[in-house]
């Protein structure tokens, strides 16, 4: 029975003479069949097929050269094969390169060949507009800074859920790629609370009223009593230590909390926040500025802007913030914890209601009637 012209041509007769020796047409027949292929007005489910399996065969055995121009072909067609651009992709090189920058989209899959040799394209990859949600959240769990911060500065792809946290958790200690994501439209000032310190003034305002609104809902513990007064006398004697160790046990932190932010300048706004967080008064806080650190209070435009971080955040608010920059919970001081004063009104009230309950005779039983009737 003769064959239909419909059906795809046999290319056994050319795979035979690839197996001759000294007679090497593997590249001529991949870069003939691709031509065909990209060039076809329609491609049925078999003819695409048909080409997979000849593709996926030939690309691990042809020349970088044949690699490299087949890639550039196929890579933009949209109904290549899955499989013969992660072929072409895992054979690395100039192959890999045409594939991450052509193809219309990168698969998990795909990804994962392009990564397999190891090389370092994934920053490459990360700078690709277009990329899916779950190619984004992948290339987030490298954890190496050259991705974050293609991922950060990578305007053509959204970043929200678990890949947001994990570069925003990063960027705590990370200024450069802090800076890259608060710069990022797509991110509100909610996620971004905990790079506060990293925000400059405008950005810092807006963060700031998020903080303030979601911390005027809840009810906020008072101030240890005295902090005030025991923080203002060691910073009177410039006694660093004993002053950072009052001030994180006040607040129930690591006494080395500060040690978390690296730059200096913003080393002393985290602490700024902390007074704020303590209670201290405005007085006893420009007090602190202008006598723990000589170098701080030699410039009154950084004790003026100290002051006024002072100002604008309440006390509620900086003790969010602090917890997002450090990234846990302050103390909290229960009703049970809370201060009950032994002189004044309210303890001569109480003590008054104490000896009340102490004299008063306890209530008879009473008995009641085997048979369950009315009490005697």
């Amino acid at each position: 029975m003769p064959s239909s012209v419909d059906a795809p041509p046999d290319l056994s007769g050319l795979l035979e003479l690839s197996r001759i020796e000294n007679l090497d047409l593997k590249p001529v027949i991949l870069r003939v069949q691709t031509d065909l292929f990209v060039r076809a007005a329609a491609r049925d489910r078999t003819e695409i097929e048909i080409f997979e399996s000849l593709a996926c065969g030939l690309i691990p055995t042809v020349d970088e050269e044949t690699a490299r121009v087949v890639a550039r072909k196929l890579a933009p067609c949209p109904e290549t094969p899955p499989a013969v651009l992660e072929a072409l992709a895992r054979r690395g090189g100039e192959a890999r390169d045409a594939v991450v920058e052509l193809a219309p989209t990168l698969s998990h899959r795909l990804i994962e060949a392009a990564l397999a040799e190891g090389s370092d394209i994934a920053a490459r990859i990360a700078a690709r507009a277009g990329l899916s949600r779950e190619a984004v959240d992948e290339l987030s769990r490298e954890g190496r800074p050259e991705i974050d911060r293609a991922l950060a500065a990578n305007l053509g792809h959204t970043l929200r859920g678990a890949a947001l946290a994990r570069l925003v958790n990063r960027g705590r200690s990370a200024p450069d790629l802090a800076r890259l994501l608060l710069v990022r439209p797509d991110v509100s000032a909610a996620d971004l609370v905990p790079l506060y310190l990293h925000a400059d003034p405008m950005r810092r305002t807006v963060i700031g009223r998020t903080v303030e609104a979601t911390a005027a809902l809840r009810p906020c513990p008072p101030p240890p009593r005295g902090l005030g007064e025991t923080l203002t006398g060691l910073s009177a004697t410039r006694d660093v230590p004993a002053f950072m160790a009052s001030l994180a046990d006040g607040l129930g932190l690591p006494r080395d909390f500060l040690t978390v932010v690296a730059d200096p300048s913003a080393r002393y706004d985290l602490l700024t926040l902390g007074l704020r967080a303590a209670g201290l008064h405005e007085e006893e806080a420009v007090y602190i500025f202008l006598t723990l650190n000589q170098g701080v209070a030699r410039s009154a435009e950084r004790v003026a802007d100290l002051v006024r971080l002072f100002r604008t955040v309440s006390r509620p608010a900086s003790r969010d913030l602090i917890a997002a920059i450090l990234d846990r919970p302050l103390a909290e001081r229960g009703r049970s914890e809370a201060h009950q004063p032994l002189h004044g009104p309210e303890a001569k009230l109480r003590q008054g209601a104490e000896r009340v309950a102490a004299q008063r005779p306890p209530l008879p039983a009473r008995a009641r009637a085997s048979g369950g009737g009315e009490p005697a």
